[in-house]
């Protein structure tokens, strides 16, 4: 059996993999010379370009752009993600090409680039005139959004680039939809921006127990099209692919997306000493597969509630000076 490689890309480890899959890749354009990959006996994650066994053929060192899909009826988008945990996605747009965001995502924009404000999804699919976008809205504002998304728009020529930036540390996925089935189920705040013709509606939780306890209630978002969508996750991104039957039990609030093939329940954790002790909580989501998922380290969640604890309650901090106490706050100022 030869070597097992892994690959960094769009935000998560791919593999194991073979030489031959990862020279075909290459070929085809999926990776590129920049692409990160790590095997047993590499100190580090490095690029393709720097890894004897496939040095002759990467031959490219700039981003690759994905093979087209035939059929795809989402705008073809170029990106680029920069940065490590307060990262950033870049927009690359043709004439005439579109990328729909939430409202107050964007970061920055080059001049050819139109900004509008809708009402709905902005997937551009038809709605069905004012009741459809009403539904639409109604869907976005069932879900905790704003009922208004903004499209951006290359109007000039050339291409020209718009960038969004995640609203807190952590990563930015890019996941092309047309090769996960055209569908995805996400976390309701996990929504960056899109291709247009991505339509961005509700899933309901068919189980009582997953609505109650599940983190996310009864409503996650649903992502439905064939284009490129990018989602934000807390902390690391881990994606795992979960075989026929695999089961894995986490934490409800580190789940960040799954394809809808994978069956998503709650449990309890079992025992009363553990779930009113142990500091976990009294739920945890079950996963089975198949299908793929996509789990965060720092769910938001988690990140805010020790920012709160953190915070002065009583005009001086909590859990700090150590023996000091108060003379510590004196000392450094505060």
């Amino acid at each position: 059996m030869g070597k097992q490689w892994y690959m960094a890309v769009g935000g998560h480890q791919v593999g194991p993999v073979s030489e031959d899959e990862i020279r075909q890749n290459l070929a085809n354009g999926t990776i590129d010379a920049a692409t990160l990959l790590f095997a047993e006996g590499m100190s580090a994650w490095t690029p393709v370009r720097d890894v004897p066994e496939f040095r002759a053929g990467a031959s490219g060192t700039g981003p690759a752009a994905p093979p087209p899909v035939p059929g795809r009826r989402a705008h073809e988008i170029d990106s680029k993600i920069y940065g490590e945990d307060l990262q950033f996605v870049e927009i690359f747009l043709d004439p005439s090409e579109s990328v729909v965001a939430e409202a107050g995502a964007m970061m920055y924009m080059t001049p050819g680039i139109d900004m509008e404000t809708v009402f709905g999804d902005a997937s551009g699919q038809g709605q069905g005139g004012i009741m459809g976008a009403l539904l639409g809205a109604g869907k976005r504002l069932l879900t905790g959004e704003s009922l208004f998304m903004t499209v951006f728009t290359n109007r000039g020529p050339g291409v020209h680039r718009v960038a969004f930036a995640a609203p807190y540390a952590g990563r930015i996925l890019s996941l092309d939809l047309a090769k996960l089935g055209g569908e995805l189920i996400c976390q309701k705040d996990s929504f960056l921006c899109a291709a247009k013709g991505v339509s961005i509606g509700i899933a309901f939780q068919k189980r009582i127990g997953v609505g109650l306890f599940g983190g996310e209630g009864f409503i996650m978002q649903r992502l439905q099209g064939d284009g490129l969508v990018f989602a934000h996750a807390g902390g690391m991104v881990h994606g795992l692919q979960l075989a026929p039957g695999e089961t894995l039990r986490v934490d409800t609030g580190c789940l960040v997306a799954l394809q809808p093939s994978v069956s998503y329940d709650i449990q309890f954790v079992g025992k009363v000493k553990t779930a009113f002790f142990g500091g976990e909580g009294l739920f945890f989501a079950t996963l089975t597969g198949p299908g793929h998922v996509w789990l965060q380290s720092l769910p938001l969640s988690r990140l805010a509630d020790r920012i709160y604890k953190a915070a002065p309650q009583t005009g001086r901090r909590m859990d700090e000076g150590s023996i000091l106490g108060g003379l510590g706050n004196i000392i450094d100022g505060d």
